[in-house]
């Protein structure tokens, strides 16, 4: 693992103490990190994948619509927050390597040093539960 800010780093910790999923990214997007109960969601463990670029991460699990139309990268929570480093949200449907299908929300948030520079994002997600 290459050396990271130290912030990135206690984000790392702290998703792995979390029972939610989480993503960490680097600047450029890179997937530099997610959690056990994310490789639950994704169907496949981080030591399986490591890390990976932007362009795979976000095509690679197949996030859709209410209509099942695939979602544009662009509209991801994630990557809206590299791009404008503020925190975003979206509730959508994601499509999992092993084909289950789940509906979740995403919440993503910027990293931001203690000299004020942009480290990286983080996003947390959960599993959204009918109403019904």
């Amino acid at each position: 693992m290459p050396a990271y800010a130290i912030e990135i780093i206690l984000n790392r910790q702290l998703a792995d103490c979390l029972s939610m999923p989480v993503f960490i990214t680097d600047t450029a997007g890179n997937l530099i990190f997610y959690n056990e109960p994310a490789e639950n969601v994704l169907g496949t463990r981080f030591e399986e994948t490591g890390e990976m670029k932007v362009e795979t991460w976000s095509t690679i699990f197949k996030q859709q619509d209410d209509e099942g139309n695939l979602l544009p990268p662009d509209s991801l929570p994630l990557v809206r927050t590299l791009k404008e480093q503020n925190p975003n949200h979206k509730t959508f449907w994601i499509v999992s390597l092993q084909g289950k299908t789940e509906k979740i929300s995403v919440t993503a948030y910027p990293i931001i040093g203690r000299a004020g520079n942009f480290l990286g994002a983080v996003a947390i997600f959960w599993q959204v539960k009918d109403a019904s």
